[in-house]
């Protein structure tokens, strides 16, 4: 009997009470934001719903062959690659440097008295509250800003990319840098080493496959930025798509969405090698 009661309460969650309260305000939460949305997704099933949507899927077949095609999908494909890649690095150009600004471990003032200063905690709040500016506002807002101002092609998508995602990487880089263990960069900062030096020998070694997984992310996350800024005229993969979409040429919609999916499936191999070559 003892036994018994020992298994039961060990099967017992003590804090099944604790789950099923927070489980019960995320559905007092949800119900009324789906019904202010007015999510209706019976609208799927609706006759004259399915009669659309599978005319639609039924033009997908057969996919698009033929060798002119072809030349624009694999330019388009090489497009959204190079805007997304040279975004990413235009926002690492962003990212690291405000990180580095925003660091409070490579503080001036606060190696020398042990404290930060008013100035370093000003530089600090203007660093970091740049990097919300950028990150608030999403790279299709200011892909639309940049179409007006550029005009349309790929140089509207780098730049939205690079704003908005210079903002994300330099937030995340920068919470990255403050939660290692900083006593190899403290130590080395205390024996006369340069806050840059300190960085790469304390900071940068034990962080490193962390950001780089999150830096190949990112540039997944771009290339599929990239596709959605191209319905709004940033070039890539998105405005074939879309003019493709247009013209309801199923055939051609489909292969660039095959392309799409054989350039995530690329991003997530690259990351896994990665990581592996790193550790």
């Amino acid at each position: 009997m003892n036994a018994l009661t020992s298994n039961h309460n060990r099967l017992h969650d003590p804090v099944w009470h604790q789950r099923l309260g927070w489980t019960a305000a995320l559905l007092l939460l949800l119900i009324p934001a789906l019904w202010i949305v007015e999510f209706k997704p019976w609208i799927f099933f609706d006759q004259q719903s399915l009669k659309a949507g599978g005319s639609f899927i039924k033009s997908f077949w057969p996919p698009a062959h033929d060798a002119e095609f072809l030349r624009l999908l694999v330019t388009s494909t090489w497009n959204t690659i190079a805007v997304a890649t040279a975004g990413v690095t235009l926002g690492l150009v962003i990212a690291i440097p405000a990180a580095l600004l925003g660091n409070r471990v490579l503080s001036v003032s606060a190696i020398a008295h042990g404290r930060m200063g008013v100035l370093g905690r000003a530089v600090r709040g203007v660093v970091r509250a740049v990097l919300i500016v950028l990150r608030s506002i999403p790279e299709l807002v200011w892909g639309l800003i940049f179409v007006r101002a550029v005009g349309l092609g790929d140089t509207a998508g780098v730049l939205a990319i690079a704003l908005t995602f210079g903002g994300m990487m330099g937030k995340v880089f920068l919470e990255v840098f403050e939660s290692v263990d900083r006593r190899p960069t403290l130590a080395l900062l205390n024996n006369g080493s340069s806050r840059i030096g300190a960085f790469l020998y304390g900071t940068l070694p034990t962080c490193a496959p962390e950001l780089a997984s999150y830096l190949v992310f990112r540039w997944e996350c771009a290339i599929r930025s990239s596709v959605i800024l191209g319905f709004v005229g940033a070039g890539g993969l998105g405005q074939q798509m879309e003019l493709s979409m247009k013209m309801l040429a199923g055939g051609e919609v489909v292969m660039f969405l095959l392309a799409f999916v054989a350039l995530v499936s690329l991003a997530d191999l690259v990351s896994k090698r990665l990581r592996a070559w790193m550790q």
